[in-house]
Formats: structure tokens, sequence, C-alpha cells
């Protein structure tokens, strides 16, 4: 293949029953834009099937690149997709068919006019919990850095790699939430940022893996590790 023009970076972690369906979601909509592109697919330390059926979607196509490696947590498992990312473009997206492909098109469309470009969650239904979390993410970017972005945190980003480069120095390799970091330095760097509705479609299948005092505990994490990043300069 040529060089990839759009590397795809899917974190996965026991997913099992839905990364069948999700990946050949995304491989669909990504061959109808007719580009050269890469699907990497990070397998964080899987303890069911999901190993198994990622290699065997590699065995049919070859857009499909697998990295299985030890639990690390979504954080550190996306900034490695990050930085081994071969396209021009960057898009982060999780493997738990959450939020669809069909919208993508409209965000690549929209590419090359700005740098940073966000699939917020519309019609997101989750604990009390994680939208107090959503809530204080937002509010720490504002405070921290400036408004300007709705979901600081949304697993939906298409990013242009020159200026994400740029960003990820400044960013710990075991970032909890580097997506929210990702937002806030954008902001800073007043880059081209477009926004557009993603329907939210709640989980099908498997189960959330971070919940009560644990995600409390890391949501603690994260805020700390956003605040150094704002201290810090590119």
């Amino acid at each position: 293949m040529n060089p990839p023009e759009l590397t795809v970076v899917m974190p996965v972690f026991n997913e099992e029953a839905a990364i069948d369906a999700v990946a050949g979601e995304w491989l669909a909509a990504l061959d109808g834009l007719g580009i050269e592109y890469e699907l990497r697919i990070y397998n964080d330390g899987s303890t069911d099937g999901t190993a198994a059926k990622i290699k065997r979607l590699a065995s049919r196509s070859p857009r499909v690149v697998v990295c299985n490696k030890a639990n690390e947590g979504h954080g550190p498992t996306v900034l490695r997709g990050y930085r081994e990312a071969a396209g021009a473009w960057v898009f982060q997206v999780d493997s738990d068919g959450e939020m669809p492909a069909g919208p993508f098109q409209q965000l690549w469309g929209e590419r090359q006019g700005y740098d940073l470009l966000l699939g917020f969650r519309s019609g997101r239904a989750s604990s009390l919990g994680r939208r107090i979390i959503t809530r204080v993410s937002r509010l720490a970017v504002c405070l921290l850095w400036g408004s300007g972005i709705r979901d600081v945190n949304t697993p939906y980003r298409l990013m242009r790699k020159a200026r994400l480069e740029e960003m990820l120095r400044v960013i710990p390799p075991d970032a909890f939430a580097p997506n929210v970091i990702i937002s806030g330095l954008a902001v800073r760097m007043k880059l081209r940022i477009y926004e557009c509705p993603v329907p939210h479609l709640g989980r099908r299948t498997g189960k959330v893996s971070i919940f009560g005092l644990k995600l409390w505990k890391s949501a603690l994490r994260a805020f700390g590790q956003t605040l150094r990043a704002a201290l810090r300069r590119a």
C-alpha cells in the first residue's frame, strides 16, 4: 500500500462480542472514502477472545494493523497509537460501538479548514458519576486553557498529525485521559476546531471496566495530570 493519508487508532479491551461488527462497520465506511488508510487496533491485554478475533480481521484485510500489548489502560494505549500513526491525519474511536461510523464522512469532508475535528456525544445516557466527571473535565479545560470545546473527552476525534505531534510533547505517557489534555492544548494553541454531533448509541455488549471508587480515583488522577500539563509549555 501507499503511505496512508489517515490512521485510525482503535483501543480494545475485552470486546470479543463487539469487535467484529465494530471493525467491520469502520472498514466499510473508510473504504467508501476512496483513500489510503490504516486501522490500527491496540489490544490492551484482553482476557477474553478478543486477540483471536482481531488476528482474523488482520488476516482478511491488509489495512488492519494489530498490536497486542500488556494492559496499561485506555490513555497510554491511545497515546501509543497516536505516536505510531503513519497517516497525515489521525482519528481515534473506541471499539465498543457506542459512536457509529456514519458521521465520520462529515468530519473528513471538513478537514482541510481545521486542525482538530470533534464529534461530540449526542443523546448520551450514562451514570450520574460519569456525567459529573464529564462536566468537571469540561470546566477544568475552560479554567485552565479557555472555552471552545463542548465535549473535551470525546473518543471521536480527527487530528492533523503535525499539530498532534506538538501536543504529545507535553503529555505524560501514562496519562489517564490524554484526550482531555489534547482538547485543552488545542484551545491554548488556538488551533482551528470543528465540532458536530454524533449519536451516542450506548454499549450493546460487554461492560464498563471502570466504575465506583475506581472511577473517582481515576478522575482525580486525570485532573492532576491535566493540571500539570497546563503548567507546561510545548
